[in-house]
């Protein structure tokens, strides 16, 4: 997931993000709480109320990883606009799991919100869906 853009702040945003993907697809889903902000709202398709708040953002995540073994999470053409102390980013991801006894090949598209408090970037709001079927 390396990926490189031309403003300071562009890049600030986008290792955020792609710190919290590592963190819930290979490394501690635990360690979300540094990226989560603590008022995050979450739309999810499995989901169908809203996550409210870091702490149900958290277990979701974290409920995923308990139940799948992760085999492969790929992102795409990510694209990072910042406005301020906000900022949006989004992409496109592939990945391969295997979770009730199949491997489940997907991808899908990724959108979050984040804000800027100090020095740091949290995420704010994320929605994610797989593709549409054609």
């Amino acid at each position: 997931m390396t990926h490189t853009f031309p403003e300071p702040a562009q890049q600030q945003v986008w290792d955020t993000v792609a710190a919290l993907n590592a963190a819930w697809t290979f490394g501690d889903p635990d360690e979300l709480s540094a990226y989560f902000h603590p008022r995050m709202v979450a739309i999810t398709p499995v989901d169908r109320w809203r996550r409210l708040g870091a702490e149900q953002c958290i277990a979701g995540w974290k409920g995923f990883r308990e139940a799948a073994q992760i085999h492969r999470f790929d992102v795409t053409e990510p694209v990072v606009d910042v406005f301020g102390d906000a900022a949006v980013v989004s992409y496109y991801y592939d990945m391969s799991f295997d979770m009730g006894g199949q491997t489940i090949d997907t991808g899908g598209r990724d959108l979050f919100f984040l804000v800027r408090e100090g020095a740091r970037w949290w995420v704010v709001a994320d929605q994610f869906s797989p593709y549409p079927s054609s």
